[in-house]
């Protein structure tokens, strides 16, 4: 009988590898745990992982191949269930471990999805809009047996948003030979999109970092915050948090960095960015080094940007009392361990941003429903969704031990291997 082979450790070398990083996090929940080897290697292992090349004729003529990647990390609980990111670094071992996370995620807020990730390697700010939308279709009907409402349902992710939703809807259902709403998510309100959507990872954001701060004894309006990060999570983050009276003191982007103690007037930065195309150069706050501004000193640190900001070299310099991760994967496992010595207070992000996935479902519903919510309705489900899944989380943590991160791990495992004991093995 095989047994499990141990993935090599996290060191300083490997520790920004993100499928490495999401089974240092798997194996230690699954052996506190005590789960068996073969629900192990049951759980570790992705359903499925499809290679694509797509050709297109870019605008001069010339023809291109671009490779995609779609991975089913688990279908044990419902159809896989991801985003579709187009960049020029994606990878299919990034693919891999967010796919797994979209499990965790998933199973941690209790709604009836497994894992699944999308992604294509190009530079879209390369692209014009027509070839853009030529990689897109394409790129669905090379995955179409595999997604659909009962099977796999995309959605937006970095560098992707509600138009590539509408294209990759118009393909399937161009094929179905029907209008098949529920294939995504993510859309446009006018084609089965739903209320509260795109403010929903940011407002999930919120909603438990509220819940943190009673155990810190912090109200919004005490409260300091550093945003890394001023897209879509980080910049409705921003808003929300600002409108309910958090001091926003940091805002972090690609390009810069601006600081004011007393509080960055929020709308005021998206005015200046809006008219500007960047952050720098704000008269509300100081221009500061964008690296720096990650160890201001405040009570909360929200990471809205991208994988592996957070390492073994800069973890032991943050000076926040609780980390929301609105990101996935900003914290690496060697940094965890830092964050554990210093005791700051971690919102995994299979928790912190699990609004977004959450909303994705409740669009999912209204799709195959045919019956649309207000966006009250909406946020209350939301509400109780985050607040309901923070409380499991941190009760896990108490109850075996352990920081939040592997408790939220330990938490959806538990979940998912409970699905598959459940439903057997197809023999």
């Amino acid at each position: 009988m095989s047994t499990l082979t141990a993935p090599p450790p996290i060191s300083t070398e490997n520790e920004k590898n993100p499928w490495l990083a999401a089974e240092a996090r798997f194996d230690e929940a699954a052996m506190r745990l005590r789960l068996d080897d073969g629900l192990r290697k049951v759980l570790r292992s992705p359903a499925r992982e499809i290679t694509v090349n797509i050709p297109v004729q870019l605008d001069d003529g010339r023809l291109e191949v671009f490779t995609g990647y779609r991975v089913q990390h688990s279908i044990a609980r419902g159809p896989a269930k991801g985003g579709i990111r187009f960049a020029p670094d994606v990878t299919l071992d990034e693919v891999r471990a967010l796919a797994s996370w979209m499990t965790w995620k998933c199973a941690v807020v209790n709604i009836p999805f497994g894992g699944g990730k999308g992604g294509v390697i190009c530079d879209p700010n390369l692209l014009s809009d027509a070839e853009l939308e030529k990689l897109t279709r394409r790129y669905a009907a090379e995955i179409i047996d595999f997604i659909g409402p009962e099977r796999d349902v995309p959605a937006p992710d970095v560098n992707t948003n509600e138009k590539v939703m509408a294209w990759i809807m118009d393909t399937y259902s161009m094929h179905a030979r029907h209008t098949v709403t529920a294939v995504v998510t993510g859309k446009p309100l006018s084609l089965g999109g739903s209320r509260g959507r795109l403010e929903a990872t940011g407002r999930g954001c919120m909603m438990v970092t509220l819940k943190a701060l009673d155990r810190f004894h912090l109200t919004p309006e005490t409260c300091r915050v550093v945003i890394q990060g001023y897209g879509n999570v980080g910049g409705m983050a921003a808003r929300l948090m600002a409108a309910k009276g958090f001091r926003i003191i940091g805002v972090i982007e690609f390009d810069g960095a601006v600081y004011n103690p007393r509080g960055i007037d929020i709308p005021a930065l998206a005015a200046h960015r809006k008219e500007t195309g960047s952050i720098a150069g704000f008269s509300g706050g100081e221009d500061m080094d964008r690296e720096e501004a990650m160890f201001l000193e405040c009570d909360v640190l929200l990471p809205a940007a991208t994988e592996n900001v957070i390492t073994s070299a800069n973890a032991a310099r943050l000076r926040c009392q609780i980390l929301c991760e609105g990101a996935n994967g900003p914290t690496t496992p060697l940094a965890d361990e830092i964050l554990a010595e210093k005791r700051i207070f971690v919102i995994p992000d299979i928790l912190a941003n699990a609004g977004g996935v959450t909303v994705s479902y409740f669009e999912w519903v209204q799709d195959r429903q045919g019956f649309f919510w207000n966006e009250r309705l909406v946020n209350q489900r939301l509400e109780e969704i985050m607040h309901e899944s923070f409380d499991a989380v941190v009760q896990y943590a108490q109850t075996h031990n352990v920081n939040n991160r592997i408790a939220a791990y330990m938490l959806a495992l538990d979940r998912v291997a409970f699905a598959i004991k459940l439903r057997g093995i197809y023999a």
